[in-house]
């Protein structure tokens, strides 16, 4: 009875170290950056371990709520004190306040779209997703470079479709009409829906990495220009060089849906818009007339 108790035990403390490794191994690095610098030092008592799951799902939540409107306001302001034409606030359609309501839209969605989203980050973060690191040879280089236009590809497709669905019945009623409140957008307005519409369009970045390995630097630096673009393509700033224009869905494409709701579904390209028929080239291109 000693020995296969010894032998438990043993068993036990063997698969802890397997576990214990599996989880340093798959540390998100915005988590491992905040609690070097910011909750391991400052926040959180000592005795409260960083790979405790409780404290990671805190971190997390606090993470993607503070970071993301962190990210939101600092992004939206540049874009709208640089390069936003305040012409487009004289519009008929521009509200009164507009600016500061898309705003407050903003800041009470964000934390309930961090709600919907932390546990997707926390299962990364457990190792469950097929993230990983370093880039050695070659193929490695091939394989990453191919990965993120994959990505964009990938995730175009299915947001388009997420989109477009959001745009019939009761889901346009609930939950987007809120988004389209704003018919002539300012950078503000890239964060200002309903939390479950900004949960369901970004679903498509947070499942890729649990289906294709995804370099997990490259798929950090992803979700930056996902968040940076989402911005851009409010900030009514109409200059896409011509030979992308027929491609690219930026910013006038995307006023064009705010104005029209059933045209320009797509979140980076016009392809999908394409096939489904919804496409509608923005006027503005063309010199025929002004939005």
């Amino acid at each position: 009875r000693v020995n296969i108790r010894v032998a438990r035990l043993l068993a036990f403390a063997l698969a802890r170290d397997r576990y214990s490794i599996n989880v340093e191994s798959s540390m998100d690095l915005v988590l491992g950056t905040c609690d070097r610098f910011v909750l391991t030092p400052l926040i959180y008592p000592a005795s409260w371990k960083e790979d405790d799951w409780t404290r990671q799902l805190l971190s997390l939540y606090l993470i993607t709520w503070i970071g993301g409107w962190l990210l939101y306001f600092f992004t939206a302001s540049f874009s709208y004190f640089f390069l936003f034409d305040e012409k487009w606030t004289k519009h008929k359609l521009f509200l009164r306040r507009q600016v500061w309501l898309e705003i407050a839209c903003a800041t009470k969605s964000i934390p309930g779209m961090a709600l919907l989203t932390f546990p997707i980050f926390f299962l990364e973060v457990r190792g469950y997703s097929k993230l990983y690191m370093g880039v050695t040879t070659l193929s490695d280089w091939v394989y990453l470079a191919v990965s993120i236009g994959a990505f964009l590809m990938f995730t175009d497709c299915l947001i388009y479709w997420i989109h477009r669905g959001l745009h019939y019945g009761v889901f346009y009623k609930v939950i987007h009409k809120t988004h389209h409140k704003w018919k002539v957008p300012t950078p503000f307005a890239s964060h200002a829906f309903h939390p479950v519409d900004g949960f369901l369009q970004s679903v498509p970045y947070h499942i890729i990495p649990f289906l294709f390995p995804l370099h997990k630097v490259a798929f950090l630096c992803l979700f930056l220009f996902v968040n940076i673009w989402t911005v851009s393509i409010h900030d009514g700033e109409y200059r896409v060089p011509p030979v992308l224009q027929p491609i690219v869905n930026g910013s006038a494409h995307h006023t064009y849906h705010h104005l029209f709701y059933n045209c320009n579904y797509g979140q980076f390209f016009t392809l999908w818009d394409r096939i489904g028929n919804s496409i509608k080239f923005p006027e503005v291109y063309s010199g025929k007339k002004s939005l």
